[in-house]
């Protein structure tokens, strides 16, 4: 009777240690997105102050150098390209025709890019793997959208940011580092202080 008990108890204490060991496995792998060089750091400012080193390779988080890419823009007008040094501070957002919050949120991104167009580039990257091309090109036609819509006809780049969910925005700096992930709709004020933080740094 007491060595049952006991074998029980052993058998639930492995499989808390088998969870333990599934969740650092998910941390290591989340904050190793590739093999990063050892003494490959360079400094970071964040609102104008060090904010610590930064890893050189990139991962889609803050206080990080936003991995690059390139993609064609819907309408077949060229290809925009992201990574590295920039002129302006630029918004990535990715989206879908179908999602319903990413309607909601698009009148605040228009908004953003009129007033700030002269300091900030806004690109918005449509999840074409899982979107109608037709659907997306009637929801650009229909929000009035102005500025750069992309396609990402394979999923590869969301995949690259780690875009699990719709709309999901990047607040990227003039360095090219990640400065805010936004996750979601949030308020038109709250954008306005993520943005004032980047390009007043």
């Amino acid at each position: 009777m007491l060595l049952g008990e006991l074998n029980k108890e052993m058998k639930k204490n492995i499989v808390i240690l088998a969870m333990v060991l599934v969740a650092v496995v998910a941390v290591w792998f989340w904050d190793s997105p590739g093999k990063e060089p050892k003494g490959q750091l360079t400094e970071g400012v964040v609102g104008g102050k060090v904010e610590g080193d930064i890893p050189a390779a990139p991962a889609p988080k803050e206080n990080r150098y936003a991995p690059s890419f390139t993609l064609n823009a819907l309408e077949g007008t060229g290809t925009y390209n992201v990574g590295g040094k920039r002129d302006k501070v630029l918004i990535i957002n990715f989206w879908a025709a179908w999602c319903g919050p990413c309607e909601v949120e698009a009148p605040d991104l228009k908004d953003i890019y009129e007033q700030h167009k002269d300091q900030l580039d806004l690109y918005a990257v449509n999840a074409t793997k899982f979107d109608k091309l037709r659907e997306a090109k009637d929801f650009v036609k229909e929000q009035q959208l102005v500025f750069p819509v992309l396609t990402d006809a394979k999923g590869d780049v969301g995949d690259l940011y780690k875009v699990f969910s719709y709309p999901m925005s990047f607040i990227i700096d003039r360095n090219g580092v990640i400065r805010h992930r936004i996750e979601g709709v949030i308020e038109r004020e709250q954008w306005e202080l993520y943005l004032q933080d980047v390009i007043n740094s």
